[in-house]
């Protein structure tokens, strides 16, 4: 009987789905906005993150992720039934398996709630796998040989770090300071230097925009608008790089400060392999410019951006379900 293999990256900023044999088919913010007062569903993915800090009173637009682990049960199965009925996998012959993929040192309680929400979709299988496993096989590592693979994988709300061999994680580490962190971060700095108050969108553009974590070249600048602290009223300051560069420093250094604690745990011969191979970045949140040169610099190791860092582990899930059996036990 014909089933579809699906694969899912459940991201806390977004999801990601690989159909096996169409490749990736949907890219949606993991957002859901409901009527706080019927409960009912009115949007779902970009439509609802386009409501985000701009709703009437009654609409809640609602991450239901947060920090990599569901935060909400209810509203990620309404997101991912929503998702799956968008890309029209149920209502064929038979019903589709599923491959989803989860931080690394989640508990055995989020990874269960993870694999029941998906199963409550109507899946007829769930597989779970861990995100930098799934990461690293989507930026074309060979992870079955014996020998050091490490990657560190920056997401939304969560930073995995993990070095791989035969297959398997032979040390890993996961922080929640991510690229909804850097976010924060630049909503805080201009709060407490300029007494304005910007949302989580604007901080987001500023970051894609100038953000940095390592000394920039030439010191960019732009208008960021807000409403003063003081006044209550609407006003535009200009921000510069070298500004948003002392803001991240801290959760920059953080990161880098837990790749080190997991390289010095990692067994020699694998040290070893990792001076030779280095480090790949993967996720949303290493597109921010500078974080491999300041990797490089404190570690001492070559650092290398993947070819598609957005989509490295959704990419990862495709390459396992073509190997189903993989991953079936």
């Amino acid at each position: 009987m014909f089933t579809h293999d699906i694969g899912i990256d459940l991201g806390t900023a977004n999801v990601l789905i690989y159909v096996k044999g169409q490749g990736i088919v949907l890219n949606e913010p993991s957002v859901v906005a409901i009527d706080s007062d019927t409960k009912r569903v009115l949007a779902v993915g970009e439509e609802a993150r386009n409501m985000l800090g701009r709703t009437p009173g009654k609409v809640q637009a609602i991450r239901p992720l947060k920090d990599g682990v569901i935060a909400d049960f209810d509203i990620t199965e309404i997101m991912l039934d929503n998702f799956i009925k968008k890309i029209k996998a149920k209502g064929f012959l038979a019903k589709p398996r599923i491959l989803i993929c989860c931080p690394s040192n989640i508990t055995g309680v989020e990874k269960n709630a993870i694999k029941e929400a998906a199963e409550r979709t109507g899946a007829k299988r769930v597989f779970v796998e861990e995100e930098p496993k799934v990461a690293a096989v989507g930026a074309g590592m060979d992870i079955s040989l014996p020998r050091a693979n490490m990657v560190i994988d920056i997401g939304g709300g969560t930073t995995d770090i993990a070095i791989l061999s035969l297959g398997g994680i032979v040390t890993s580490s996961s922080i929640k300071i991510a690229g909804n962190t850097f976010d924060s971060d630049i909503m805080k700095y201009i709060k407490d230097k300029y007494k304005l108050l910007i949302g989580d969108r604007t901080a987001e553009e500023i970051k894609l925009r100038i953000g940095c974590v390592f000394k920039p070249k030439s010191n960019e600048a732009m208008p960021v608008r807000g409403r003063d602290l003081v006044t209550g009223l609407p006003k535009t300051i200009n921000i510069t790089s070298e500004e948003i560069c002392e803001a991240l420093k801290g959760s920059a250094m953080m990161i880098v400060h837990t790749v080190k604690n997991v390289l010095e745990q990692t067994p020699p011969e694998l040290s070893a392999d990792i001076v030779d191979n280095g480090i790949v970045l993967t996720g949303g949140g290493s597109l921010i410019k500078g974080l491999d040169k300041l990797l490089n610099s404190e570690l001492k190791v070559p650092i290398r951006i993947a070819d598609s860092p957005l989509t490295c582990v959704v990419e990862g899930t495709g390459i396992l379900l073509e190997n189903i059996n993989l991953i079936d036990k």
